[in-house]
């Protein structure tokens, strides 16, 4: 399925008193098996994170989505539903898929492995992450505080 079939959706939400928006967000549908997604769901979420924490947390945040978002595509035969909320908090970023099955956090036992570390780089780097069911599936997420190193 071609990026341009992602249904990709901005919206800021209610503004506090001083006219400061107090959140934003960002939802994607990720077409299954499509991982050209991956690519542009990373750009998305670098649109939506251009004034958010301190230097080098959106490349964190970049770096996580894309591994969320490829396990989803890879390990599921479904599409998949990205969400990134963006508050004065910090940022929870979710990928939701249609299998029950949960991931596993597993170490490559090899120097050439290509697959298994992306969990483990989720929870080195976020503050934050977890697995929880929801309807027929399930939603892998993890959250960045802003003002973290």
């Amino acid at each position: 399925m071609a990026i341009g079939a992602f249904s990709a959706k901005t919206a800021q939400e209610a503004a506090d008193g001083t006219g400061q928006v107090q959140s934003s967000q960002l939802r994607q549908r990720l077409q299954r098996a499509d991982l050209k997604a991956v690519p542009e769901a990373r750009r998305a979420l670098r649109d939506l994170l251009r004034q958010w924490g301190k230097p080098g947390r959106s490349d964190v945040a970049e770096l996580l989505t894309s591994e969320l978002v490829t396990n989803a595509l890879i390990h599921t035969d479904t599409d998949a539903i990205l969400t990134a909320t963006v508050s004065p908090r910090g940022l929870r970023v979710e990928v939701r898929d249609f299998v029950a099955r949960r991931p596993r956090l597993r170490i490559s036992n090899s120097d050439d492995g290509t697959h298994g570390r992306g969990l483990v780089l989720v929870q080195s780097l976020a503050d934050a992450w977890g697995v929880r069911a929801h309807g027929v599936g399930k939603v892998v997420w993890f959250e960045l505080d802003a003002g973290a190193a």
